[in-house]
């Protein structure tokens, strides 16, 4: 995970991490690279950037990594308080604003965190941008982070609102994987996951590998 440097707020610099978001007819994918950046310096070769919030919500995380846990950890504590009052898990939108209200509360001191929140509720699948200000945008596809643009260039020319997962995935991880081959602060590997109406799951690492070797190649 990258980090904004010390010129913050003056004129911050956006080091590394690539996360991709894509909403699909029949749910929400999203992808990551792992590499852990300290600056310049590798910090680690498979940070988690992919979190599991609850069955029918997930979360990709960039900026920096205390920050961004510390939202990951009251998402998940919020999430169980709703689920056990409401006997229900909570609405993706509800699960985004709750971390709007963290980032929000804290914008005197921010977390630097930039956030995407995904998932599958009753009314479908949607996935919410949430910046360290706290400002949400629902979006149907997304990128962010230092990888963002070259994400950006292969999905502007291939994503198609209302795809299947079946072939979004491979193409998020194709967005990601082109990220880690052009962009020095994205790489070492990826985390891959679906989230529709039967829950969340993680692509497997064989088949991980298989969309590594693919695309490495076509690249």
């Amino acid at each position: 995970m990258g980090k904004f440097g010390k010129e913050f707020p003056g004129s911050a610099v956006y080091h590394g991490t690539t996360t991709v978001g894509l909403v699909c007819a029949d749910g929400v994918v999203l992808a990551t690279d792992t590499r852990v950046t300290a600056g310049g310096f590798i910090a680690h070769r498979r940070g988690k950037k992919l979190l599991k919030i609850d069955e029918n919500i997930a979360m990709t995380i960039s900026g920096g990594v205390a920050d961004a846990q510390n939202v990951v950890d009251t998402l998940k504590y919020y999430t169980g308080l709703y689920k056990l009052d409401k006997t229900r898990p909570i609405p993706v939108k509800s699960a985004a604003r709750v971390v709007s209200n963290v980032l929000f509360s804290s914008r005197l001191y921010p977390f630097i965190a930039d956030v995407l929140v995904g998932g599958y509720d009753k009314s479908g699948a949607s996935i919410y941008n949430v910046d360290f200000f706290g400002s949400v945008n629902q979006e149907k596809m997304v990128a962010t982070g230092s990888g963002s643009p070259v994400a950006y260039g292969v999905l502007e020319a291939e994503f198609k609102e209302g795809m299947p997962v079946s072939k979004a995935y491979p193409l998020a991880a194709k967005a990601v994987i082109s990220a880690m081959r052009r962009n020095v602060a994205t790489g070492d590997h990826f985390d891959l996951a679906v989230i529709d109406k039967a829950g969340f799951r993680e692509i497997s690492e064989q088949e991980k590998e298989k969309l590594l070797a693919q695309f490495t190649r076509s690249n």
